[in-house]
């Protein structure tokens, strides 16, 4: 039997990312694997004002003193899937209006941070029997790939079809359907159907596939998430927040067709369950990486199905 954590959707947490590290070995793994989105969503620049330094994140001003304060701070910061930049309040107000300057060291703390986490990832797996399956989401940027393809250990599924173990395949895809905020790797439908019928196109034996989707299967417990207006703000209706399915058709289909063993997926952080299609069953452990939480699936396969799972945090 092998035995699988899932998680997705780090969005920066360095805390969250180190719990799944910690419990790869509580729970004694065969394999780890996260699934998309491991990148954080903006800078946080802590600004020096005369003898202290402020910080707003969260609707909250932080203000910090000596060195022990500030990497405290900056560690805040960072546990929450940000990145902290030290600057003074010249280069702050510079900054400002450097729009091309800002995304340059948006995108240089992005790979800074991936770059420490594959070691991080080094030092406690390699040389072990533990594989660790790394893939990013339709939020990253496609420089991620190449720090994370640096590691002669650490492996990319996107893409690809590998060997879970001796009897089943793995199969991944980063991309998802299009989102209201056009990220890197968002794409139509049409060319989602061609990524994944061609992933399955490759795999020896579909009824032992398992699926690292990032994006979930449309219609489903795993794909409910509020619906949003033009301005990108949450529809209401009364005290009801308005719930609708972002989710793709083109993979519910390609599942309802071939009938994997096992599909992981992630995207939708409040979609956090499991469920049915036809044979395959489906798991999107959610994400609360803003709270520090880690959310995860502990799956254990045999040669031919699947022999238990649950869905953990901690």
């Amino acid at each position: 039997m092998t035995k699988i954590l899932f998680t997705s959707d780090f969005h920066g947490s360095t805390l969250v990312f180190r719990k799944f590290l910690n419990a790869g070995k509580i729970y004694k793994a065969d394999v780890l694997m996260v699934g998309g989105d491991l990148t954080g969503k903006a800078v946080v620049p802590v600004v020096k004002h005369g003898d202290e330094y402020e910080a707003y994140f969260f609707n909250t001003t932080h203000k910090a003193r000596t060195e022990e304060e500030v990497k405290k701070l900056e560690k805040m910061i960072e546990d929450a899937g940000l990145y902290p930049y030290r600057l003074t309040k010249e280069e702050y107000d510079d900054l400002k209006e450097n729009e091309k300057k800002t995304m340059e060291i948006f995108k240089q703390l992005i790979l800074e941070r991936m770059r420490n986490w594959i070691e991080l990832i080094e030092k406690h797996y390699k040389g072990t029997k533990t594989k660790f399956f790394f893939m990013p989401g339709n939020d990253d940027i496609f420089e991620v790939d190449e720090i994370i393809a640096s590691s002669d250990y650490v492996i990319n599924p996107d893409g690809k079809v590998v060997w879970l173990d001796d009897d089943h395949e793995l199969i991944g895809t980063a991309y998802t359907v299009m989102t209201p905020w056009k990220c890197p790797r968002d794409v139509t439908e049409d060319e989602l159907r061609k990524i994944v019928e061609d992933l399955f196109s490759k795999v020896s034996n579909v009824e032992n596939a398992i699926l690292c989707f990032h994006c979930p299967p449309y219609g489903t417990k795993l794909d409910e998430a509020p619906k949003l207006r033009e301005d990108l703000s949450i529809e209401i209706k009364g005290s009801h927040v308005i719930m609708t399915h972002a989710g793709s058709k083109a993979i519910r289909e390609a599942i309802e067709k071939h009938q994997p063993l096992l599909g992981l997926h992630g995207h939708i952080h409040e979609a956090r369950g499991f469920e049915r299609i036809g044979r395959t069953l489906c798991l999107n452990p959610g994400s609360a990486y803003a709270d520090g939480v880690l959310q995860f699936a502990h799956v254990v396969v045999d040669k031919k199905k699947v022999k238990s799972f649950a869905l953990l945090f901690g």
